[in-house]
């Protein structure tokens, strides 16, 4: 009998498929069948599921864009065409090439010991618990408040930690902020509690800040965790660990195609430093472009140089399409019966609560699939949208949201927004919900 890798390896049981791929899929499967000319009453599929704005009609950043064909292709250095800092960009980076699930193995416990627990926000990233459950971690959930824009709340922390230790050793607390899929972001204050909170229950940081440069509420201010940490003083700069986290593939940029991030430990002992450079020096063919866009994104062109007038417009003008959108998917969501939606100040995402009647869930039942799911299922069938369903956030048990990516041209989320209202007022008259309404 052949063996499985599940027999092998049973932290993959765990994880299971994921409905946002499944939904993909689907997706993939409907543009193709529009290639083939089947009738459709669309006429092209919108992927408000995930973030990857270029294929929604977000334009690249040119000064990235140019560096990386240069430093790709060096005879293009002494091509003129190029603005002289581009090229001097590029032979810089090529001058300096040699040849993270890190934390994941750093917090892993061995084979016979208590299994180690990370405390996670409810909702949270849709991929957090798969990676925290291959490497053994097991998730313990707090709840953000919705009810105060996706507030933390220190009651909520404590009880969490004592459910975590009743069944787990609790090592780490994991923070988005800005928030992945709410899109709230934390002040200082906020900060503070949770430091605290992390002082006195010996918990590592684990700071999620990839959308940090992506922050569009109005009088928002985003601060680094790092930096409410070093203004507390010695006593906490002494005694809290955290590694803070940061990505390319989010924010402005919006490079989906170049994987690349920085993880920054701070306040880690030196036995656990060298462990970590370890583990990163035994990946000795890590991609070099994203490497190379990641250099941008920490050094962007300087006001005295040739490429800083347009690089500064582009972002300005994504900042600008994303505030954009974020308020009109909140009027428009908020406009439609059965759905409320808590303003979105930082990230990309919009997440909607939706109010599904009890003939949906019965429905969903019988498919074995959670609601919210069949939800997305159907307006991805009918309207050619797919977003996520909020289960995959980990919303389950009475509770249903939608993921809306927002970091799309303006063209795109009215289109697709249009297309959503008129399937949400079908889908709730379908149901005997009430009478037809007019599309906001």
């Amino acid at each position: 009998m052949r063996t499985s890798l599940l027999d092998v390896n049973p932290r993959l049981k765990a994880i299971g498929e994921s409905p946002c791929n499944a939904l993909r899929a689907r997706a993939l499967h409907i543009t193709q069948e529009l290639a083939q000319g089947v009738p459709k009453t669309f006429s092209r599929v919108v992927d408000l599921c995930s973030f990857d704005p270029q294929r929604e009609g977000v334009p690249p950043i040119t000064f990235l864009q140019q560096v990386l064909a240069v430093c790709l292709y060096p005879e293009l250095l002494s091509d003129e065409n190029f603005a002289l800092d581009v090229r001097q960009r590029a032979r810089r980076l090529i001058q300096s090439c040699e040849g993270s699930s890190m934390m994941t193995k750093l917090l892993s416990s061995s084979e016979g010991e208590p299994q180690n627990g990370v405390l996670v926000p409810l909702p949270y990233p849709h991929t957090l618990a798969m990676v925290l459950g291959l490497a053994g971690i097991r998730s313990v959930p707090y709840r953000l408040r919705e009810d105060t824009g996706w507030a933390m709340d220190l009651e909520e922390l404590q009880r969490a930690i004592r459910t975590a230790r009743g069944c787990c050793r609790p090592m780490a607390i994991f923070i988005s902020n800005p928030g992945n899929p709410t899109g709230h972001v934390q002040n200082r204050k906020s900060i503070e509690e949770v430091i605290k909170f992390a002082a006195a229950e010996k918990l590592f940081l684990l700071v999620n800040e990839v959308d940090q440069h992506s922050v569009h509420g109005s009088g928002i201010q985003w601060v680094s965790y790092k930096k409410v940490l070093f203004d507390m003083g010695p006593k906490y700069w002494d005694s809290v660990q955290m590694a803070s986290f940061h990505s390319l593939s989010n924010g402005l940029m919006g490079e989906c195609g170049l994987r690349a991030g920085y993880m920054e430990l701070v306040n880690v002992d030196k036995e656990v430093m060298i462990f970590a450079e370890t583990l990163v020096n035994m990946d000795i063919s890590s991609p070099v472009p994203g490497q190379l866009a990641l250099d941008i994104l920490l050094n962007p062109p300087q006001p005295s140089e040739p490429s800083y007038d347009l690089y500064t417009q582009e972002i300005l003008t994504n900042l600008a399409t994303l505030t954009e959108n974020a308020l009109r998917a909140h009027d428009f969501l908020n406009s439609l019966p059965g759905m409320s939606c808590q303003p979105a100040v930082g990230g990309f995402y919009v997440y909607p609560r939706v109010d599904l009647p009890a003939e949906v869930l019965k429905r969903a039942k019988a498919a074995a699939v959670e609601a919210d799911v069949l939800y997305c299922q159907e307006l991805l069938e009918e309207q050619g949208v797919c977003v996520g369903a909020g289960s995959e956030n980990g919303n389950t048990g009475g509770e249903y949201h939608l993921r809306l990516c927002v970091g799309v041209s303006s063209v795109v989320l009215e289109e697709a927004l249009v297309r959503l209202g008129a399937f949400h007022l079908r889908f709730l008259d379908s149901y005997s919900c009430g009478p037809h309404l007019e599309t906001p």
